[in-house]
């Protein structure tokens, strides 16, 4: 009987630290009808022009993908007025942060996120060996005095979800440029601009500013909320030349597929389509925040396509409980445990069926509740 072989290849032991993530759930067992707003998807779905486009490609699915995304980049850079030499793009934005963490980080370096920052952050980081550190919010809110006292020799990213997800919280212009000020130049800000569409602030500004005056700012943006093309994984990244041609030589040569190269280019070019989506937006998230607040459930002011849900932590009326009475309705909600928030849901706004079906859902849970 040959013994068993105790030597086994072992990753590094920062893999071993990460909590795998775990996207939002998608079916409710013995539902005909599911409404899934765990996942931050567009209610109107992606505009025809990028179905149309990735319909197109079809035929040459033989064939390569441009390795530079050429076409994208400019298709990018003309609707952004931005440089297309500039940009990268890449499978998702979480593709480009982990090539920024693979690029900048090594074994015990440090890396910055907030407290209920998103969750590829940590991960990212600690395959590469680094450390994450976390870095206190404020009413759900990035902190830039706790950014920065948490600064040490050792950081060299600071990543920053500006709005945040799960929160939807965000950070005015002049508190994103104070906390650049105050970085060492060594350290790279990341800004993760993936809801940048959806925010209608004045005192906003995703980016674009910084990157354009400094050498240690990145810009990540995604195809996959306001443009709806999730499924495809489109994502695109604007910085200084040195940090793009670092990130071009890390990425792998085809990281952008053709039919999601198309369908993006398409999407960008579609300003009417995504005004309809940001519309929508606006109205059903003011809605939403006040029907649910007029519950008694607190509701964290968003700049995104999500509400975040508090619910008490007495029994009858928690986060646990009211996911179990949701789904069984078939509205998926997030829960956010993993991001430190037991005691709340995220909401994605959804359609106006949607919407109200969720609505009705909760005030019966709490009014069930209060009965009890």
């Amino acid at each position: 009987m040959l013994m068993p072989n105790l030597e086994r290849p072992t990753p590094r032991p920062g893999v071993a630290a990460i909590h795998a993530y775990v996207p939002g759930r998608s079916t409710a067992p013995g539902v005909a009808k599911v409404y899934k707003l765990s996942s931050n998807e567009t209610p109107l779905g992606p505009s025809p022009r990028a179905i149309e486009a990735y319909r197109g490609v079809a035929e040459h699915l033989q064939d390569y993908p441009d390795g530079s995304a050429a076409d994208l980049r400019e298709a990018i850079g003309r609707a952004c007025g931005l440089d297309p030499d500039r940009i990268v793009c890449g499978a998702g934005s979480d593709d480009l942060l982990n090539l920024l963490a693979r690029a900048y980080l090594a074994d015990g370096d440090e890396a910055i996120h907030t407290t209920h920052g998103f969750l590829v952050y940590p991960i990212a980081t600690l395959a590469t060996g680094a450390k994450p550190v976390a870095a206190a919010e404020t009413n759900y809110t990035a902190d830039v005095d706790a950014i920065l006292a948490a600064v040490t020799p050792r950081t060299r990213i600071v990543f920053l979800a500006n709005p945040n997800n799960p929160t939807g919280t965000c950070l005015p212009s002049d508190e994103i440029k104070r906390l650049h000020r105050c970085l060492p130049p060594r350290v790279l800000l990341v800004l993760d601009a993936a809801y940048a569409e959806y925010v209608r602030r004045n005192d906003y500004e995703p980016g674009i500013e910084l990157v354009n005056a400094s050498e240690n700012v990145v810009m990540c943006r995604t195809f996959s909320k306001v443009h709806g093309l999730a499924a495809l994984r489109l994502g695109w990244m604007y910085g200084p030349a040195h940090v793009v041609d670092a990130i071009n030589r890390v990425r792998g040569p085809f990281n952008v597929n053709a039919p999601a190269s198309a369908a993006g280019i398409a999407a960008i070019a579609d300003n009417a389509h995504v005004e309809r989506s940001v519309a929508h937006n606006e109205k059903w998230r003011a809605w939403l925040t006040t029907e649910i607040g007029k519950l008694g459930l607190e509701v964290t002011p968003s700049a995104a396509n999500f509400i975040l849900i508090h619910f008490p932590q007495t029994e009858g009326q928690t986060a646990a409980e009211a996911d179990k009475v949701l789904t069984e309705r078939g509205v998926i909600l997030r829960q956010v445990g993993a991001y430190g928030l037991p005691h709340a849901l995220r909401m994605t706004v959804g359609s106006e069926e949607a919407n109200r079906l969720a609505v009705a859902t909760l005030a019966e849970f709490m009014a069930g509740s209060a009965a009890r």
